[in-house]
């Protein structure tokens, strides 16, 4: 299922390409390529601005939101690479068309969109600053990253109002109308309607302090969120100045009260503000759930990597284990220092009521860094006859997935989840 949605969105954007080469084929090749490359940036955008949705209907078609945010990326880099196109391979038409004021002006706020996309997409595009160590601000990405719908409704009204050849086919000016209304409307949605609709309160219950990281219990106000054990939440704090959401997965099982756990770990200027900021009593807004890194009942042996607060959905997991569940599953965390195994003793207490889990702490300052042999010796069966799912940083499980490649013990299917939604 996870490759039909890219395979979607290509589709859309390729059908857009070869109806504008189509439709303009007459006005000679150079023309149609212009027309081409331009229909095209329209469409990835459009398709970009629709996913940043979050539609949770759309999720399995990707696999998970953290692909579909990927393929949004993607789309953007691609209505980039062919706008760059688009103004180079300008299409020539001034022979053929009867100018008009409101043409000449299209013509104009095109360029401006085209040089505010440049920015902003390459904005997107870097994470980090290139060749150096700094990395953009969250808050700077984010607030950047709201126009973008704005600079594309300036783009879809100059693809409307340009001046067109007589008589030409209509079914390319439909096709790029139409994904110009959903994409206007998609950023709209964003901007005004899901920051109102969407979110959920929630009460803080407690705070636990576990050196950089932090244990939150809230509880719901009204309805209670429903979610599968690994799923995770967009969380905002505005009654702590916090307001930008942050996804963090949810670290336990659903219980019938709605009461939810989250684990925090200071990785940035949010995360580590968040903690002293919050006090029993205060409330939250948890937008989800999403993502489909969940716990698979059909897969009899499985290993669950975790690296650092990688642990989260493993807890959720765990705690979800029934009488019912019979599967051998091992369990290993890859901490720095034993004293950051936040969740030890909460995991052994639940293995002790399962024998089929394993739970195994491999402390690097102690132990030594986690290697793949030594992930072959905690596992009680053949990892090639297992599958192993893994959250945590990516340099740890490459190198984890590659050494047991190598030494023929690479298991039958790797699942993991993305940190990173940007």
């Amino acid at each position: 299922m996870r490759r039909v949605g890219p395979l979607l969105v290509t589709l859309a954007v390729l059908y857009a390409g070869l109806l504008g080469a189509q439709t303009y084929a007459p006005f000679g090749t150079e023309t149609a390529l212009g027309i081409a490359l331009g229909a095209g940036a329209i469409a990835a955008m459009s398709l970009a601005l629709v996913l940043s949705t979050r539609p949770s209907w759309i999720e399995p078609l990707f696999g998970g939101l953290d692909r579909m945010y990927g393929v949004h990326k993607w789309l953007g880099i691609a209505a980039l690479a062919l706008m760059l196109g688009h103004n180079t391979i300008e299409p020539e038409l001034k022979d053929v068309v009867r100018e008009t004021r409101l043409g000449d002006f299209a013509a104009d706020v095109g360029e401006f969109a085209f040089n505010g996309f440049i920015g902003l997409i390459l904005l997107s595009w870097f994470k980090r600053v290139p060749f150096t160590q700094l990395e953009l601000p969250w808050p700077l990405w984010r607030f950047t990253h709201r126009f973008t719908g704005l600079l594309f409704a300036v783009a879809a009204f100059h693809q409307i109002a340009i001046d067109q050849p007589e008589g030409l086919d209509g079914t390319l000016s439909l096709y790029l109308n139409a994904l110009s209304v959903a994409g206007i409307a998609a950023w709209l949605f964003t901007q005004l309607v899901a920051p109102f609709l969407r979110p959920r309160n929630f009460v803080v219950a407690q705070v636990e302090p576990h050196g950089a990281v932090a244990e939150l219990t809230l509880r719901p106000e009204g309805r209670p969120l429903r979610w599968r054990p690994g799923q995770f939440a967009f969380v905002s704090a505005p009654d702590a100045g916090l307001r930008e959401a942050h996804p963090f997965t949810i670290a336990s099982a659903p219980r019938a009260d709605g009461e939810l756990r989250l684990g925090i770990k200071a990785l940035g200027g949010w995360t580590r503000r968040l903690p002293d900021r919050l006090a029993p009593g205060q409330r939250l807004r948890i937008e989800g759930p999403y993502g489909r890194f969940v716990f698979r009942k059909r897969v009899r042996r499985q290993v669950w990597l975790a690296g650092g607060i990688g642990i989260t959905p493993f807890l959720a997991w765990a705690e979800a284990l029934t009488e019912a569940d019979q599967q051998e599953i091992t369990l290993v965390w890859a901490v720095t220092t034993r004293a950051e195994a936040f969740a030890a003793e909460r995991l052994a207490a639940i293995a002790a009521r399962h024998p089929g889990l394993s739970v195994h702490i491999v402390a690097s300052a102690e132990d030594g860094r986690l290697t793949a042999s030594r992930l072959v010796q905690l596992t009680p069966f053949p990892l090639r006859d297992a599958e192993l799912f893994y959250c945590g940083p990516v340099g740890l499980r490459d190198a984890i997935v590659s050494d047991l490649q190598a030494t023929g013990q690479r298991p039958r299917r790797v699942h993991h989840e993305a940190f990173a939604l940007r």
